[in-house]
């Protein structure tokens, strides 16, 4: 079944913007928010920043074969979101594919807003040659995320672009300012369409190896990075790819960590570092070698081939290129790897988003009031290849959770609809809610009993990743935790055969996706949805409904809110 495609009918009850005049734009917010009073002039300290995209097909060539491309105002990759912590964006997407569309914020919390974040769980996707608005706030956030489509197989085609969230003047960062500020997207790319692949896991089976690397939507040596020799550059660097980890290196030079994710961390130095599906890093690289061009390269992790792409960093003056083969990297070793991902420590002593200690949250001194345990499988239902969590395979409903879940309509989904623990049984096809009470703090096991590397996303958090290790989780596994300074970041790997253990505190009230970042598994049902409840119903916990949200499936001709 070609499951995520959106087939809904939709109300007419939305209406189109136009946000090219910003005092348009300006009161367009305010009637989605139902408010004047979040207006900039009462809130001066958080300004807006006003975006229009439109959503198109283009040719693109980024291995050498023409493509269908999704590109944004004709970019590939989409243009790069900046912001500062706390800023509220309003992004005015126009859809002009054929065929639905969403854009999803990875790592991009959402405080009590789900109604934005652009899954198919939460939101009706924008029909095509129509518009949606996302209003959110990037509240107490700063690091390195992007945005990617998450409707059908849309992001084997393009459509994703980076997000830089920077702190406040007022908030200190852990190192100097660094002499320009890079963005690395890299990931896996087929030559096949989007539609194509989409077809051959409809048809239930898995898809080919992939056919390259790309960065920045580009081939071998498609980018060149300019620096000056003696100078210190930040490099953010995120895996939107949709199958392989990746291993990324600076030829003659070292990588001093920095962010993982929205945490400054302990500045350990790395040769090499794993980026596995779904994550992002901030790493400083410092100028300090002759003057010349180096590669910088990216292969792909634990597998046979190894798949290598390669940029330039080019030393302002320089006249030789790069020579020789670029630097090599590890391939199969999953101990360094996990010995790597161990060393990563969150810093204790450098301020957040906020101007208190981000280590005054003592999240080891908090007794978690539920552990959750959940293993993926690759079962085969039907006849066809499916990927299920607890047994359970994640099909669509024809109405999204979240609209469905605010007007009560009955029949969508029940919550309890995925086991807590994993069952062992039959695996089988179900749309999978599993229910949570707000303000718990629950105890997460990843448990991977495959012999491939499994990335986990969570939408709406952050949250400690306090534990990994190869074999099964038992209660004795908690002895090894990290308890004091652990990162806190919103995507975690899972070794083959092995295990990872996270804490979460439930503050953010929604309808949240549970997903694998490995995008074939997603589309073929390796996720659920975590319903973080609140029986307060109170704006303080969840914003309301907003008045330009799309309606559609069983809620169509809805009103969003009473006149």
């Amino acid at each position: 079944m070609g499951g995520q495609r959106g087939h809904f009918l939709y109300s007419t009850v939305s209406t189109s913007y136009d946000p090219c005049v910003m005092a348009a734009a300006f009161l367009f917010y305010c009637c989605v928010t139902g408010s004047l009073l979040s207006a900039p002039f009462a809130n001066a300290e958080n300004p807006y920043r006003f975006f229009t995209w439109r959503v198109t097909y283009g040719d693109i060539w980024p291995l050498g074969v023409k493509q269908q491309g999704i590109l944004i105002n004709g970019q590939f990759p989409g243009p790069q979101i900046e912001a500062v912590t706390n800023d509220n964006l309003i992004i005015n997407v126009f859809n002009g594919l054929s065929e639905p569309f969403l854009i999803s914020w990875n790592g991009i919390q959402q405080r009590r807003n789900s109604w934005q974040d652009g899954v198919l769980g939460t939101n009706c996707p924008i029909p095509p040659s129509r518009n949606f608005t996302y209003v959110m706030q990037v509240k107490d956030q700063i690091g390195s995320y992007y945005y990617f489509p998450s409707l059908a197989f849309h992001k084997a085609a393009g459509g994703f672009g980076g997000i830089r969230i920077l702190s406040r003047p007022m908030i200190p960062v852990p190192f100097p300012p660094p002499a320009g500020d890079f963005t690395i997207l890299a990931g896996d790319w087929f030559k096949a369409s989007h539609s194509t692949l989409e077809y051959i896991l409809d048809s239930g089976r898995n898809l080919p190896f992939p056919d390259g690397i790309l960065i920045n939507g580009r081939g071998w040596n498609g980018n060149t990075f300019a620096v000056d020799q003696g100078r210190t550059y930040r490099f953010r660097m995120c895996n939107v790819g949709l199958t392989q980890s990746l291993n990324i290196r600076f030829e003659g030079h070292t990588m001093k960590l920095v962010e993982v994710e929205g945490s400054h961390t302990i500045q350990n130095i790395y040769y090499s570092l794993d980026v596995h599906l779904g994550q992002c890093y901030s790493v400083l690289v410092t100028a300090d070698q002759p003057v010349r061009d180096y590669y910088i390269a990216v292969s792909s992790r634990f597998t046979s081939p190894v798949l290598t792409t390669t940029a330039v960093m080019h030393y302002t003056g320089s006249v030789v290129g790069v020579r020789g083969v670029p630097p090599g990297g590890p391939t199969i070793q999953i101990d360094y790897s996990l010995n790597q991902a161990r060393s990563i420590r969150w810093n204790l002593t450098a301020s957040g988003p906020r101007p208190n200690p981000q280590g005054s949250y003592h999240y080891g001194l908090i007794k978690a009031s539920r552990t959750i345990r959940l293993a993926n499988s690759a079962p085969v239902i039907n006849g066809k290849q499916r990927y299920a969590v607890n047994s359970v395979s994640f099909v669509p409903a024809d109405t999204p959770l979240k609209v469905a879940d605010f007007y009560q309509i009955q029949g969508v989904f029940y919550v309890g609809s995925i086991p807590d623990n994993p069952t062992f049984g039959s695996a089988y096809l179900q749309t999978s809610v599993m229910g949570a009470n707000f303000r718990d703090f629950v105890e997460i096991v990843f448990q991977n009993y495959e012999d491939t590397v499994q990335s986990w996303h969570i939408d709406g958090y952050s949250f400690f990743v306090v534990g990994m290790d190869g074999g099964q989780w038992t209660p004795a596994s908690r002895q090894s935790y990290n308890l004091r300074d652990t990162v806190a970041r919103c995507t975690v790997q899972v070794y083959p055969k092995s295990w990872s253990a996270i804490y979460m505190a439930l503050d953010n009230v929604g309808m949240w996706n549970v997903r694998s970042e490995n995008w074939a598994r997603q589309y073929l049902g390796q996720q659920f949805y975590l319903r973080v409840y609140s029986p307060a119903n109170s704006w303080r916990d969840e914003n309301p409904i907003p008045r330009n949200a799309l309606l559609c499936g069983r809620a169509s001709g809805r009103r969003t809110r009473p006149l």
